[in-house]
């Protein structure tokens, strides 16, 4: 991390006239004259869904989202406003249904004003562009790559294993069939380890959840088996650039984070 004099002062400058103001919720970082403030990062946990032992990592990752959009603006990038409107309603219309209003009384039960959040989906569309600008378009995956991640790897390359399920719900007359799925892209985890147990043609003890009983007999199954490059070529090539693609980000981040001043607090 660089910390060059006229920079440094500025900042320290910033932070001081701010610091009144953010005493009573705290600093959790400064990068340059901007500041992110410790519930600025507990906010970000209770979005993501996480627990208070990830908030160094949320706020590392608030950081770069910071350096990634000045790097932006220094670009002279822009994101045009139809552009952002016609992703807000891509989000209305997938996660409410089409109707606005929802998402603005979930918006409401959360705290969190119309115009915060549509910055984040405003800055999350100008990291992603920036992102395939800098790193990802550049991103290959040359033969001897993909053969060495085969070699390496070839647990990631099998067929997966699915089964058939009938599930009865205690109080309902005819079960549900689940036919040839993948139980961990159907069921919560102590559902699919009850399933795994299972012979076929057996059936679980009743499992309560939500407030309701369940009963899981697996009808059939099919076993994992080993496929041949050929066959997982696409899911090779997909895993060697993105493993490229992440190291590639990494580097880029650092490289803005030691041309910044940061401070963690």
């Amino acid at each position: 991390m660089k910390r060059y004099g006229w920079t440094a002062a500025l900042a320290a400058a910033v932070c001081a006239a701010q610091l009144g103001a953010a005493e009573v919720d705290g600093l959790a970082a400064t990068v340059g004259a901007e500041t992110i403030l410790r519930s600025d990062v507990r906010n970000e946990l209770r979005r993501a869904g996480l627990g208070e032992d990830q908030f160094d990592a949320m706020r590392n990752n608030l950081i770069d989202r910071r350096l990634i959009v000045r790097a932006a603006s220094a670009q002279k990038m822009t994101m045009q406003e139809w552009v952002i409107e016609n992703r807000i309603r891509e989000i209305v219309e997938n996660a409410f249904g089409g109707d606005r209003n929802k998402l603005i009384a979930t918006l409401a039960l959360q705290k969190i004003p119309y115009s915060d959040w549509r910055q984040r989906i405003k800055d999350d569309m100008i990291i992603s562009a920036m992102r395939w600008n800098i790193v990802d378009k550049y991103v290959t995956a040359t033969p001897a790559e993909m053969k060495a991640e085969f070699a390496a790897h070839p647990e990631r390359y099998r067929t997966a294993s699915k089964v058939s399920v009938s599930v009865e719900t205690e109080g309902e007359a005819a079960p549900r069939e689940y036919l040839d799925i993948r139980p961990e892209d159907m069921f919560l985890p102590e559902i699919c380890t009850a399933i795994a147990a299972l012979p076929v043609g057996a059936s679980s003890e009743w499992i309560e959840l939500g407030g309701r009983r369940f009963r899981f007999m697996k009808t059939a199954e099919t076993a994992s088996t080993a496929r041949t490059f050929a066959e997982a070529y696409d899911d090779i090539e997909a895993n060697v650039r993105r493993e490229k693609s992440q190291a590639a980000y990494a580097a880029w981040v650092e490289r803005l984070r030691a041309d910044s001043y940061i401070r963690i607090y």
